[in-house]
């Protein structure tokens, strides 16, 4: 380093008399207390089942290459087919058909992509079908085959976010490489007819692929009891890391890989695998199946008390998709008079972890892909809020919460009245 003119090498160097360097490292602000976490369906907390399960892949002997030969290998191989053989038990298929990824948007993405590349390779057409109100990560997808030339058939929604099921018929029609639907919405909590959407695509012999990242372990479900060929889970949304997920593909000859280089996972994801996170998504996908039943009861009666307690203290709060089945775990509100960014800061101080839809598009200014395909006006989209609850939510966070959010509401209404005259 070079000094400063006019000023000495040392005092660029040193810290000024009476003040302590900081120290090297993250700096966390405190908390404001209480705080009561309502957004699960962004990310929830590792469970300690999953991390205490993953420890040993951290340190120890179990650091082996699973597809070495030699006995740290092997060990590092049983534990991967292990994690494997508890992700394809917790969704009911068989454990070849497992794929794992680096998460959900890869998953959708080698269903999406690997399935109209698998088509072209074919020597038929690229053409897949998508719901209006999927994940960004299959939307982009479903543009990235048009890009290649491709064609995709993006499927609208009712009012209420349920798939027009004549528009799916038509997109049916044209046998696309894959329809994909999501199970469960990440933004509304909408719950798709699944089971009659698999049956139609099975009829038409056009491969299904459903997105499961926000209903896996909050309603019960089995891949065994429907034909659905492509089915993507993340396992920072039940309980294990960020940066591992699956996808299941029944049918490997139906997908092209996206990354190309060795032959592992039947040379559709190939890389050595992350051994530590599959273990702990295949903990939790374990844990989050054998729990699904139980905590879909818990959730619903705690979401159905916080629905009911803030519409009785906000009496224009707009339930979004209230007339459809809805998962247990999601409230998407429109807060007339309040605009999003501002009413989740407002929140945010007040000690409530909230969101305004997808996490993926935090900072975005134009208002959610979601509630606009269900016919929601641009400025009513601007005023959406989710809550989003988990395994740690309890009757007391509700309560803290209730006793917030009114407030804070009327609060940002009354800044907002006073800025716009």
């Amino acid at each position: 380093m070079q000094a400063r003119a006019g000023l000495p090498r040392a005092r660029l160097l040193q810290a000024p008399a009476g003040l302590t360097p900081p120290s090297p490292g993250p700096i966390f602000r405190p908390m404001p207390s209480p705080a009561v976490y309502l957004d699960h369906a962004a990310t929830t907390p590792v469970r300690p089942e999953v991390r205490d399960a993953m420890l040993p892949l951290l340190g120890g002997d179990l650091f082996g290459n699973p597809s070495s030969g030699h006995r740290f290998g092997r060990a590092a191989h049983a534990a991967l087919e292990g994690a494997r053989r508890e992700v394809a038990t917790a969704l009911g298929v068989e454990p070849a058909s497992v794929v794992f990824t680096s998460g959900g948007t890869e998953a959708n993405n080698l269903a999406i992509l690997g399935s109209a590349l698998a088509a072209r390779d074919r020597g038929e057409r690229m053409l897949v079908a998508v719901a209006a109100t999927e994940h960004k990560a299959v939307l982009a997808a479903a543009h990235a085959v048009n890009h290649l030339g491709g064609v995709e058939r993006i499927i609208p929604v009712m009012d209420d976010g349920v798939i027009d099921i004549a528009a799916l018929d038509r997109s049916i029609s044209e046998r696309p490489a894959v329809l994909s639907v999501m199970w469960v919405n990440n933004e509304t909590g909408v719950i798709q007819p699944i089971a009659e959407i698999a049956r139609r695509a099975e009829a038409a012999a056009v491969p299904f692929h459903t997105d499961l990242v926000q209903a896996f372990g909050k309603v019960p479900l089995s891949l065994h009891d429907h034909p659905i060929g492509l089915a993507t889970i993340s396992g920072h949304k039940i309980g294990a890391p960020k940066g591992i997920g699956a996808l299941v593909a029944r049918d490997p000859s139906r997908l092209a890989p996206l990354v190309h280089g060795g032959g592992q996972q039947r040379g559709l994801r190939p890389g050595t695998e992350n051994i530590a996170g599959a273990v702990g998504l295949g903990r939790a996908a374990t844990l989050a199946a054998a729990g699904a039943a139980e905590e879909s009861r818990r959730l619903r009666a705690l979401l159905d008390d916080l629905t009911a307690r803030l519409c009785a203290a906000i009496p224009d709060l707009v339930v979004v998709g209230g007339q459809a089945a809805r998962s247990p775990h999601v409230l998407n509100v429109l807060v007339p008079g309040a605009e999003t960014g501002t009413l989740l800061i407002h929140l945010d101080l007040a000690g409530i972890a909230a969101s305004g839809g997808s996490a993926c598009a935090t900072g975005a200014i134009e208002p959610s892909h979601v509630l606009l395909a269900m016919g929601i006006p641009h400025d009513r989209a601007r005023s959406a809020i989710r809550f989003s609850l988990g395994r740690e939510t309890t009757a007391t966070d509700i309560a803290r919460a209730v006793a917030v959010i009114p407030a804070t509401i009327e609060k940002v209404r009354q800044t907002a009245g006073s800025l716009h005259g």
